[in-house]
């Protein structure tokens, strides 16, 4: 698998707590978006860790084709 599976086509509005380390998917396989449940086993690709430096509302990347992973930066818009 050299792509990434695009697993919506938007963000992921999430709330994130201070201190708090999430681990997104890169692959786009995960049943737990925006988040990784280990389905990238075999694919090449790994969960990126995310530290919340406050708890605030952020923007998970959902297209997979981000280049500020793993928060969106509107790359779902470019078609």
């Amino acid at each position: 698998m050299d792509k990434p599976v695009a697993a919506q086509d938007a963000p992921y509005e999430t709330e994130v707590e201070e201190g708090k380390t999430y681990a997104w998917c890169a692959c786009g396989r995960s049943a737990t978006q925006p988040f990784c449940d280990g389905s990238h086993e075999g694919t090449g690709f790994s969960p990126v860790a995310y530290k919340a430096e406050k708890t605030a509302t952020v923007f998970f990347c959902g297209c997979k084709k981000t280049g500020n992973q793993p928060l969106c930066d509107g790359s779902h818009s470019s078609k």
